[in-house]
């Protein structure tokens, strides 16, 4: 049974880690930092612009990219927004913010969204119109959000959670050039990235690819990008394998958490809890059983921090559980999308928000003070878009 449940996962484990290989090659090609760094530099002097468009940018990127890779970027863009009259907390909002953005609504990251809707067995990268309408509210009102909060600073810094660090931190010259310029290696490989999306879209809804198809998609563009950075054969294949291992542990959660579904499956046991499940929610308002299971995911959370390991932990029980109460598996999707991601930028043990924290230098409870009412609206606006998703039978 274990290896059996092995091998039907492996597809997915094959896509999972020749997607690492290709982002790595991204990575290390600088191309999107680069890119992040220029557009800053056009925005210099028109503050009140800045701050949305760089967050739309991070959204957009962080659509297929984690929120990790820009670390190195925090201090550069706390800097930035310290020169644009805004406190620290600005500059890392706007990767932050972004990021959770990008990474909770597309659907278009493989440990996680895709990773969910292969388990609930619908589509892998469907569902992409209702996505691209919750892309855009929650950018729009977390833009609001953040615009009003650094005018609020930039009118009187003294209202800053971190107004005394940023007081202590030493002048600096913000070098945008430090992560390098763009040339046609960095545009090309751009380009690639965008084609490669286009073809994941273009593929799942006119050609009818499958997981084995996206593997070899992600394969490709790897060997593709490597070519680009002017590799040689050999580098490419080490670079490539150095990609592939940063993406095992997920693969191999995907694997073996498969083989614990499928016995606790055999057992008797996920029947169990799925019947349990659904008379809670039989008591739930039928038009709250979306919002419902979004914050059953944002608990699961506060637990399973890795997406791809609670995507494997609670989708074998949120499908046929979606079933049962009668909305579509693409919205349990959704909830679970809305209820892993946004959390991820609250939590204490989240190595995305902590990393960038730490590379700021701003302690855990100053960004709090600034973030509690946001997700608190996020938790809203989530509830609501889950709710619309199940009257409108999203993804039938």
């Amino acid at each position: 049974m274990i290896v059996e449940s092995l091998i039907s996962k492996i597809d997915l484990m094959y896509t999972v880690i020749f997607a690492g290989a290709a982002f790595h090659m991204i990575a290390k090609s600088g191309a999107l930092q680069v890119l992040v760094g220029s557009t800053a530099g056009q925005f210099r002097g028109k503050a009140y612009l800045f701050v949305p468009v760089m967050t739309a940018a991070f959204a957009v990127i962080c659509t297929t990219q984690a929120v990790n890779h820009f670390i190195a970027f925090a201090p550069v863009m706390v800097v930035i927004a310290m020169g644009m009259g805004f406190d620290s907390i600005v500059g890392v909002a706007i990767i932050l913010l972004g990021g959770a953005i990008g990474f909770s609504t597309a659907g278009l990251n493989i440990n996680t969204a895709v990773l969910a809707q292969k388990i609930a067995e619908v589509p892998v990268y469907s569902g992409l119109r209702y996505r691209a309408v919750c892309f855009v509210v929650f950018l729009i009102v977390t833009c609001l959000y953040l615009v009003n909060y650094a005018r609020k600073i930039s009118k009187n810094p003294e209202l800053s959670p971190v107004y005394d660090i940023d007081q202590g931190r030493e002048e600096r010259v913000v070098d945008l050039t430090a992560f390098g310029k763009m040339d046609w290696r960095k545009i090309c490989i751009l380009l690639v990235l965008l084609l490669s999306l286009v073809s994941l879209i273009v593929g799942n809804t006119k050609l009818g690819w499958d997981l084995e198809e996206y593997a070899a998609l992600f394969l490709v563009v790897a060997i593709v990008e490597g070519l680009l950075l002017g590799l040689t054969p050999s580098q490419i294949a080490s670079e490539f394998i150095n990609g592939c291992k940063t993406m095992l542990g997920a693969a191999f959660l995907i694997g073996f958490a498969g083989t614990i579904a499928s016995v606790l499956k055999a057992g008797g046991i996920i029947d169990t809890i799925i019947f349990a499940s659904s008379n809670m929610l039989n008591h739930v308002p039928r038009f709250l059983l979306g919002p419902a299971m979004f914050l059953v995911n944002v608990l699961v959370n506060l637990v399973i921090v890795s997406g791809s390991g609670q995507a494997t932990a609670v989708m074998p029980i949120m499908a046929p559980l979606a079933d049962l109460v009668g909305i579509t598996r693409q919205t349990s999707v959704l909830a679970f999308t809305f209820g892993d991601g946004f959390c991820n930028y609250v939590l204490p043990h989240s190595s995305a928000l902590m990393g960038i924290l730490g590379a700021a230098n701003i302690p855990y409870d100053r960004w709090m003070k600034f973030m509690w009412k946001l997700f608190l609206i996020w938790l809203l606006l989530g509830s609501v878009l889950c709710s619309i998703a199940q009257i409108i039978g999203y993804g039938v």
